[in-house]
């Protein structure tokens, strides 16, 4: 079995932890014959081994319940973006929230500049937020021309975005509490009132 932490093996497979085994299987198959290597039009060998190891690990009961232990484990500790005393400032959230937003799709297309998006399912995952939250925001980005949605229907960063991100002082670090009881750390918390 792969390496539980290696990957997102839901948004390998583009699918919610809440698909069930028979949409697992659907997607799946979908996506391997499509990304098969032999297959001339789009295969792509690492894709096709994502899709493959998502698959292994997300089809099995067992497997899957242990994935899902650690994912939900991973995910809260990887971006905190609220706490209970900056959701009453609706402003420094907002500017909190786009700056994660920014940050992410920057990493994304830096450590991946041909398949740099994130799927709204991820991002709401690593924002802990649902969508309907994000979607003022995402609007916002994409307004300033910060942000594009692509043809997948992932979000990723414009070279505007990128200066943008640049002009803020850089990304936040992959992995940073944005908040650690009510209060912001380190010398990322001027930039996170700036998006």
């Amino acid at each position: 079995m792969a390496e539980l932490d290696s990957q997102d093996h839901y948004e390998a497979l583009q699918l919610s932890p809440r698909a069930d085994v028979d949409t697992i299987g659907r997607v799946f198959r979908h996506l391997a014959k499509r990304f098969h290597p032999d297959n001339p039009d789009s295969g792509d060998a690492e894709r096709f081994k994502q899709v493959m190891e998502a698959f292994e690990v997300l089809s099995q009961p067992e497997t899957r319940a242990k994935y899902d232990a650690r994912y939900e484990r991973t995910r809260e500790a990887r971006w905190r973006v609220f706490d209970k005393e900056t959701s009453a400032s609706d402003v420094a959230a907002d500017r909190r929230v786009r700056t994660v937003i920014l940050s992410l799709l920057y990493s994304a297309r830096r450590n991946d500049p041909e398949r740099a998006g994130i799927g709204p399912v991820e991002l709401e995952r690593l924002l802990g937020c649902p969508e309907e939250h994000m979607t003022f925001h995402v609007w916002y980005l994409r307004e300033n021309g910060w942000i594009q949605r692509l043809d997948s229907g992932a979000l990723a960063i414009t070279a505007s975005g990128v200066d943008r991100v640049l002009e803020l002082g850089g990304p936040l670090p992959t992995g940073l509490h944005l908040l650690e009881g009510g209060s912001e750390r380190g010398p990322t918390a001027s930039r996170t009132r700036s998006a």
